[in-house]
């Protein structure tokens, strides 16, 4: 369903919808967050299948992302896991290699302690959300993973697209990229979810990433003209949302009906309220 030139989206399985939609070689960047396999309780997919038959599915994703994705594409996967099963991650990583290579790995920084530490920051300092974790033996989960995953792992990226500046400015005139202010951000991103008062109401998914997760994603890779991102796993449209603040082609495929409307609904409100901007109302 095309809800404007830019935006499409799809309430269908993605291996299937992609093979039926999407032409070979015709998306720029994707950007998303499959099932994770660790009991996640969705509305409609099993998330407590065999490890074998769901890395067997993660298999299959990837050949049909790599059909649709250009030689110098970007795929940004987030995958978490759960202190009994930390090796998820890193199985369905192995899995994917088969066709793609990894060139970063960006961790997803939820929550964070600082202390405090005598120079310029005076108190602790503690923020984000997490779930706890009452165990004798895991440590409180903070954080996910996002791999970054290409083809030849020799893609250019913007890396001052998410610079920040210098601490201190006399590091400036030692790096060539320093004429411009900024530095590197590094693979550490902290992202914090934003306050709800109601989960049902406020954020649906059980699973769902931020939009600034996603907006980074696609400035990291290089915002050009005519650039297409997809989300196989679209859930209720964060990567939509990013794309429709940076301009940008949009096209989602989900087979969860509630977690597609929750996404239809919320893209035309943020299309509606772009329309009213850009009328001057």
């Amino acid at each position: 369903m095309a809800l404007d030139k830019k935006i499409s989206i799809y309430n269908e399985d993605c291996i299937g919808g992609m093979k039926k939609h999407l032409r070979p070689g015709s998306i720029d960047i994707v950007v998303t967050s499959p099932p994770y396999n660790i009991g996640v309780k969705y509305d409609v997919y099993n998330d407590s299948s065999p490890r074998s038959e769901y890395l067997e599915w993660m298999w299959s994703w990837g050949k049909a992302v790599k059909r649709v994705l250009k030689d110098s594409g970007s795929l940004f996967l987030n995958v978490g896991s759960k202190p009994t099963s930390p090796d998820v991650p890193f199985q369905v990583l192995a899995t994917l290699q088969d066709d793609f290579k990894l060139q970063n790995v960006i961790h997803w920084i939820k929550s964070i302690y600082i202390e405090a530490n005598g120079y310029d920051q005076k108190i602790n300092i503690n923020v984000g959300h997490y779930k706890p974790i009452n165990s004798r033996r895991f440590l409180n989960d903070t954080h996910e993973y996002i791999f970054h995953l290409t083809q030849t792992a020799q893609v250019p990226i913007d890396r001052l697209a998410l610079g920040i500046p210098y601490k201190d400015n006399t590091n400036i005139n030692r790096w060539q990229m320093g004429r411009k202010m900024l530095r590197c951000r590094g693979n550490c991103w902290f992202i914090p979810y934003k306050t709800i008062q109601n989960r049902r109401l406020d954020r649906p998914h059980p699973a769902s990433f931020p939009p600034q997760l996603a907006e980074n994603c696609i400035k990291l890779h290089g915002l050009k003209k005519n650039v297409t991102v997809l989300d196989p796993f679209m859930g209720i449209g964060n990567t939509g949302s990013a794309c429709l603040k940076l301009g940008v082609r949009f096209i989602g495929f989900e087979i969860d009906s509630h977690y597609y409307q929750t996404a239809e609904k919320s893209l035309k409100e943020l299309l509606n309220q772009r329309q009213e901007v850009d009328n001057g109302a």
